[in-house]
């Protein structure tokens, strides 16, 4: 489902005649920024291949960086570190092949420090921003019942709907309906998508 008909939904369900779209679209963010914040499904996850050919100590995150899954190096996992024991092996300046990682902000420092070689970082991916109405994304694709109802919980804080409960409820419904799909699926090795609802 696209922005265009999210919001259409939104806007039925809410049944204001004093909503603008780009005030339906902010609360249609709003509920976006919220739910990945806390949903992992596998249409989030990316791999992110670092080609090193030169001594580096850290790497810079991807722009749609959430979460972390794990990062390798030659097919060697990483452990990551806590950032004063990171600080303290920084100081040998030891170089080779990294066995840890710490996140710095918007990037992970390596120690030892490679100077070639193949890092990937498995991660889970912020949804790509919808802004043309046409536009649609994997959350919309699967779960534009939650972004509605996550939408109508943004907008009955602005409005003091009284249906606010009730909105909460259905988005709590949607949201773990989602993710125990995507749990399950992982469980039992399914390569089954998950099934989109559009249960209004």
């Amino acid at each position: 489902m696209n922005l265009g008909a999210i919001r259409t939904h939104f806007k039925a369900l809410l049944n204001r005649s004093d909503i603008t779209d780009a005030l339906a679209n902010t609360f249609i963010d709003q509920a976006t920024a919220r739910i990945q914040r806390t949903l992992r499904i596998p249409s989030m996850e990316k791999t992110h291949s670092y080609s090193i050919s030169a001594l580096a100590g850290s790497v810079v995150l991807p722009n749609d960086f959430l979460e972390g899954i794990d990062l390798s190096y030659d097919n060697h996992t990483l452990s990551r570190l806590p950032m004063g024991e990171m600080l303290d092996r920084k100081k040998t300046g030891e170089v080779g092949n990294p066995h840890f990682f710490t996140r710095e902000g918007g990037k992970f420092l390596l120690t030892p420090s490679p100077s070639s070689g193949t890092l990937l970082l498995n991660y889970y991916s912020q949804f790509v921003d919808m802004t043309a109405d046409s536009d649609e994304n994997n959350l919309a694709a699967v779960g534009s019942d939650l972004i509605i109802y996550g939408a109508l919980t943004y907008a009955s804080d602005y409005y003091l709907d009284e249906r606010a409960s009730l909105f909460e409820q259905k988005y709590t419904q949607f949201m773990n309906e989602i993710q125990d799909q995507a749990n399950e699926a992982e469980i039992t090795g399914s390569l089954q998508a998950i099934r989109p609802t559009y249960n209004f």
